[in-house]
């Protein structure tokens, strides 16, 4: 009898086959999966440092950092000084960053659908619970 593959393993396997498509969809953006995906976490929580966006974003502070002068080059995100701290910069999404976000969002949650064919409300919401609480236990 096989051993089945460890939970780490399925869950890598998943992100990367789910990074894999993301790419393939955002490809005639020029926008990469991770870069969508630090446009997303904005979307949720505008006028974030760089190191926040970073870690809610799961790349690295230095990737953030190249990723963010990317992005600002094209146009999609801006640095502002933060009213609070004038040393820190908080980093938003402009208009065009909105609208990219908006084209997109229709094929991202068609892959995510398409991800959970097959299961019910129920299941999908169960693994969506299960995923979130193993985040938690880690976090």
């Amino acid at each position: 009898m096989k051993t089945p593959p460890s939970l780490l393993y399925l869950v890598k396997r998943v992100e990367l086959v789910v990074r894999a498509r993301l790419d393939e969809l955002l490809k005639p953006s020029g926008v990469t999966a991770l870069q969508y995906t630090a446009l997303t976490v904005l979307e949720r929580h505008d006028g974030l440092t760089a190191a926040q966006l970073a870690r809610d974003s799961f790349v690295t502070a230095q990737s953030m950092a190249d990723m963010v002068r990317t992005l600002e080059t094209r146009g999609y995100v801006v640095r502002r000084p933060n009213p609070v701290n004038r040393r820190e910069l908080l980093i938003a999404l402009t208009d065009l960053g909105h609208r990219l976000l908006t084209e997109y969002a229709q094929p991202v949650r068609d892959l995510e659908r398409h991800m959970t064919d097959g299961l019910t409300a129920d299941r999908t919401a169960q693994l969506r619970a299960a995923l979130d609480h193993a985040w938690r236990q880690l976090s």
